[in-house]
């Protein structure tokens, strides 16, 4: 039994004694490499997080083509609906460019229309301004030329007058400051 208390009493000292020797060589590690060791720490799962997406993505590429190669029917119907989808969009812009040549059509129409009759009009000897401008205007009754009212005309004054110019000093106020002669100085040899 004696032995039995001496093997108890001598394992707390061995293991206090590991401990302290641990603490002492683990401290002085820290207190070295401290910062060294967090920083790989910190790298080390930045790396394994990077790693870890591609990994997966490189999983999910995989089953996909695995997806792919066991089920043709899908591909070949998502490359329909994808021909099917460019076909509808292509007869779209056919139609809005069938609809752009119709309207420059019927503007070049309209266009030869008009000097056609600007043409006739100079031979008759008539006004083709007139005409060209407003062709409507001979088809509506609208008030005769007699009973309109000439526009007045704005009494606005000439820019250049007796008043107020800031670049020449003239007019206006009592100071008529003026720049000095332009020249070498008249001091000197």
């Amino acid at each position: 039994m004696e032995r039995e208390g001496e093997q108890l009493s001598a394992r707390p000292a061995l293991e206090t004694e590991g401990l302290r020797f641990l603490h002492v060589t683990v401290g002085s590690l820290l207190a070295t490499y401290g910062w060294y060791i967090l920083f790989s720490c910190i790298l080390l799962y930045v790396v394994f997080q990077k790693l870890s997406a591609r990994l997966r993505a490189l999983r999910q590429r995989q089953l996909d083509q695995a997806e792919a190669a066991v089920e043709p029917d899908v591909v070949v119907k998502r490359q329909e609906a994808l021909v099917a989808a460019r076909l509808r969009m292509q007869e779209e812009l056919n139609a809005q460019v069938e609809k752009h040549k119709e309207k420059l059509r019927q503007l070049e129409e309209e266009k030869r229309r008009q000097k056609i009759e600007m043409w006739d009009n100079m031979q008759e000897g008539k006004s083709y301004k007139r005409n060209a401008r407003n062709p409507q205007e001979e088809e509506s009754p609208g008030p005769s030329t007699s009973s309109v009212i000439p526009k007045r005309k704005s009494d606005k004054k000439p820019l250049r007058g007796g008043g107020y110019n800031p670049l020449t000093g003239e007019g206006g106020g009592t100071c008529s400051w003026r720049p000095g002669r332009r020249g070498p100085s008249s001091g000197g040899n």
